[in-house]
């Protein structure tokens, strides 16, 4: 049996990692500034994050949902007191998709309405309703499309406005910051009067905080920058350090009901353990501390780039913006200097997505890097 060829992938065999470094199977020493999509939030095998599934692995790995895990709640609690949402409600399921799915299901139960206002450039995953609030035709297959989806720009309030008064509408999804888009977002002015207009059309707000989230900023949440309060959080990516889960934090007035929502393996007690060890981590070492330090010295250090025209995100989820497409450049990172970095549907855009623990030293490798490359 063959592999299902839907990823193009470059000529890298990762076998072991530590912090923020992965070797291949030659042995090269490679400096991660993508965590696989900004999954790695606490460095490659955290010896905390080791050590506490290794112990779980001995005890219990897996239960349904039809019995009480008591992990579950632990994990709640701790992230409620860290991200400052003791307010809201978890639910836990397995990816950032199917977080997206709960989320737009839920807010449809409540309104009992099914028309979403998304944005331009929007990446809210692949599956059925996530993806149809995804703004790429090219990942829409015919079934999606079935859902009612209304695409805005960024930052025209007016429109949402207009489209929120037509009272059909059953939710708002957004991104904190954007990712596979492009590193844009919504002003602070913007996601302000995004949420009063939905507060009082009684249309719940989602924020996606799937790439955003977990520190990664500078805040816990990125709509934490701006001062609103969203009805529906989505998380998954730095959750649990490269464990599958995904959460829905809901609004406390919002009412659960029986059978409402619903997963198998969802808060399973290997993956609560994993995403209990990151938030002991972010806590004990003060992660976004450490975010806001390194991104400053990132921002002062790359200005001395000049072909690099601008840099768009906040703390550790950083888009550097050129006037050329970087493909080639991506590709000299990796095989010439032996640097991970991300891509966007923006072509001209690097995205630097790097453990949450990253130091100020291991940056300067890249800034080097880059100055070489670029001369």
């Amino acid at each position: 049996m063959e592999l299902f060829n839907v990823y193009p992938l470059y000529n890298v065999t990762p076998v072991k990692a530590k912090g923020a470094y992965v070797w291949d199977e030659n042995n090269t020493k490679y400096l991660d500034l993508y965590g696989g999509h900004g999954v790695i939030s606490i460095g490659h095998t955290h010896p905390h994050y080791v050590n506490l599934l290794s112990e779980q692995l001995t005890k219990i790995g897996f239960y349904s949902n039809s019995i009480q895990n008591p992990l579950q709640q632990k994990l709640a609690n701790k992230l409620g007191k860290l991200s400052g949402c003791d307010n809201y409600n978890l639910f836990l399921c397995n990816s950032g998709a199917e977080a997206n799915e709960n989320a737009l299901k839920l807010a449809s139960f409540v309104t009992g309405k099914s028309r979403i206002v998304a944005f331009n450039n929007s990446f809210h995953g692949r599956t059925s309703a996530a993806v149809a609030v995804t703004d790429n035709a090219t990942i829409n297959a015919p079934i999606n499309l079935q859902q009612e989806v209304t695409f805005l720009p960024l930052n025209a309030i007016e429109l949402v406005i207009n489209e929120l008064e037509k009272e059909d509408v059953a939710a708002v999804i957004i991104e904190g910051i954007q990712g596979v888009g492009g590193l844009d977002e919504g002003t602070t002015e913007f996601f302000q009067e995004v949420e009063e207009i939905c507060n009082k059309k009684e249309v719940p707000l989602i924020l996606d905080e799937i790439q955003s989230g977990y520190g990664r900023s500078g805040q816990f949440f990125a709509f934490q920058h701006h001062h609103i309060q969203p009805d529906i959080i989505t998380i998954a990516k730095g959750m649990a350090n490269g464990f599958p889960i995904g959460g829905v934090l809901i609004a406390d007035k919002y009412e659960a009901k029986f059978g409402m929502l619903g997963t198998t393996f969802g808060g399973n007690h290997l993956a609560c353990v994993a995403a209990i060890s990151v938030l002991d981590v972010i806590e004990e070492e003060s992660l976004i501390k450490n975010v806001n330090e390194v991104s400053n010295y990132f921002l002062e250090e790359i200005k001395a780039i000049s072909q690099v025209k601008k840099v768009k995100g906040k703390g550790l989820m950083l888009g550097v913006e050129f006037n050329f497409e970087v493909a080639e450049l991506r590709k000299k990172l990796i095989f010439n200097k032996h640097i991970f970095t991300g891509g966007a549907s923006n072509k001209k855009l690097l995205r630097i997505l790097p453990p949450l623990n990253i130091n100020k030293e291991q940056i300067t490798v890249f800034i080097n890097a880059l100055k070489e490359l670029l001369a």
